[in-house]
């Protein structure tokens, strides 16, 4: 059987790009309607509940990133702001969507 559970590890570097795409985004009922998901789940994952692996993939399709940049701790690169989004390099992070 396979485990699709995600490790401490891995569950605290999505808390990371999910705390981010809010700040990103503005607000949480934003990040939620573009997830196509609950505020309140998303708040819920923030606070300490377990995030799924189908949440993780939601924020890697939003970033433009693999699963694995989300669960590696890669999205958003280390030293990206996460109020203006701009990247270590100064460059914008961009989304899935931005023009």
């Amino acid at each position: 059987m396979i485990n699709f559970d995600l490790t401490a590890d891995e569950q605290k570097n999505v808390r990371a790009a999910l705390a981010f795409l809010r700040h990103r985004l503005g607000t949480w009922k934003t990040l939620a309607k573009v997830l196509k998901m609950k505020e309140r789940s998303l708040t819920n994952v923030a606070n300490g509940r377990t995030a799924t692996p189908m949440l993780t993939y939601k924020i890697a399709k939003l970033g433009s990133v693999s699963f694995e940049d989300v669960t590696t701790g890669r999205f958003p690169s280390p030293g990206t702001c996460p109020h203006c989004g701009r990247g270590p390099d100064g460059e914008p992070i961009r989304l899935a969507g931005d023009e």
